[in-house]
């Protein structure tokens, strides 16, 4: 009797095992963990397109920003959450730059994150507070050559992609500045306002209004062509800058052993809105191109940027 009533108990559970894997993904609330301050553009961005994905999907869509260690906490806490394809990460740039910021992570991106959605790319765009005498970029480092290390600029936290940005200009340039890590971007922003730092490579979306109002003047943008927002800002290469140019991308991961069906079901519907010329158009409004990749692709791209990132921060001499 005993083994009759162990092996209907097996069964009962072999066959509420079997319900829950056949139920249909998704079919409950998912979670996406934003590791970023509230208002920042890794922020904003990814929640526009996420208030839309959650009809595409038919499914409830909550987001929770969970800030601190440039991005690691946050992304630490998605890496070994369980891989049910309810658990996602909202990233920038600033991921591929953290192995080098951070030797003793307490995950590996390469091993313990599936790529699941390029949402675009954008640009940083060189702003310094209207009370400085500088017109051109080539103004600002005249000035800062002959006054090296009296500069500061600011950035969103070491290794962020505000910082690596303002370290690629410095070393394309020749210059030397004081670096001034904030904990978000937003700070950032108040200290150019206030005039009580110099410059800042801040991601465009939060830039251009500053820009169009006049608050801040604009000397260079981050990436190798213009942007249409900006038609009259310099790229690097056009100020006589080589291997200056940085990219900001903005992407959506899931925990490494997520069902491959799952995470194709998730970069199939995103894909879909993206295509949407109601998307486009709001991302456009945010200075966010279009960048699509395969899970693959997105994969080997982000292997490949933290790669060069590893050369960089060396080569700058960047510590936590």
């Amino acid at each position: 009797m005993g083994k009759v009533v162990g092996w209907a108990m097996v069964a009962a559970v072999v066959l509420a095992v079997s319900a829950v894997q056949a139920e249909p993904w998704p079919s409950r609330l998912i979670k996406v963990t934003i590791p970023f301050g509230a208002g920042s553009a890794a922020d904003v961005v990814p929640r526009v397109v996420f208030d839309r994905l959650a009809a595409e999907l038919g499914q409830a869509i909550v987001v929770e920003n969970r800030p601190g260690a440039g991005g690691t906490i946050g992304t630490a806490a998605v890496a070994k959450a369980e891989a049910d394809g309810y658990n996602v990460l909202a990233q920038s740039s600033a991921l591929s730059i953290s192995p080098a910021i951070y030797p003793k992570l307490p995950f590996d991106i390469t091993k313990d994150l599936a790529s699941a959605l390029m949402i675009g790319v954008s640009a940083n765009v060189m702003i310094v507070p209207v009370s400085r005498p500088w017109k051109t970029v080539q103004d600002f480092i005249a000035d800062a050559r002959a006054r090296p290390g009296s500069i500061v600029f600011g950035s969103a936290g070491v290794g962020s992609a505000t910082h690596i940005s303002a370290e690629k200009f410095r070393l394309a340039a020749g210059i030397e500045t004081t670096h001034v890590p904030y904990r978000g971007g937003a700070e950032v922003v108040a200290d150019i306002l206030g005039g009580r730092i110099d410059f800042y490579f801040c991601p465009l979306a939060t830039a251009l209004p500053l820009i169009r109002e006049g608050r801040v003047h604009a000397l260079v943008i981050s990436t190798p062509k213009r942007s249409a927002d900006l038609p009259d800002v310099p790229t690097p290469a056009e100020a006589g800058l080589k291997n200056a140019e940085s990219v900001f991308w903005l992407g959506v991961f899931m925990p490494a052993k997520t069902p491959r069906d799952v995470v194709e079901r998730f970069h199939d519907a995103g894909i879909k809105l993206l295509a949407e010329p109601s998307m486009q158009e709001s991302l456009t409004k945010l200075g966010v191109e279009p960048f699509p990749m395969t899970p693959a692709e997105m994969d080997a791209f982000v292997a490949h940027e933290i790669a060069d990132n590893l050369e960089l921060i060396k080569a700058a001499g960047i510590k936590p």
